[in-house]
């Protein structure tokens, strides 16, 4: 994959981009949404660039999948109440705008009305 190809989560996967981490594992990243859109706002991200989207990944690799979710449940116990709104955004259409698979991991007060484009 060229530079210019690169998604800026490989570029925070790689530590060419700052974020503000919260999880990092061998596989996973997790760091704060630099516009959030509820009161905790965090992207749960794959470490691998393979996956464009959540159903590349179902399809691809499910065991990573259920990690992923897995890890936006124990984030979502540990920065909020454990309550929390799981959203993948799937094609541009949908929302999309960073097509390397990740999870937006939503809690605190998410009234209708506070939640804009993910």
């Amino acid at each position: 994959m060229a530079e210019t190809e690169r998604s800026i989560f490989s570029r925070i996967i790689a530590g060419e981009i700052p974020a503000d981490v919260v999880y990092d594992s061998e596989r996973i990243i997790a760091f704060r949404d630099i516009a959030p859109q509820a009161p905790v706002h965090l992207l749960v991200v794959p470490k691998t660039e393979q996956y464009r989207d959540v159903t590349e990944l179902a399809a691809g690799d499910p065991g990573l999948l259920a990690e992923l979710v897995a890890t936006a449940k124990h984030l979502a116990q540990e920065h909020s109440d454990g309550d929390f709104r799981l959203v993948f955004n799937t094609g541009a259409g949908a929302g999309q705008t960073v097509f390397h698979v990740h999870a937006h991991v939503l809690s605190g007060d998410l009234t209708e009305g506070t939640l804009g484009q993910l």
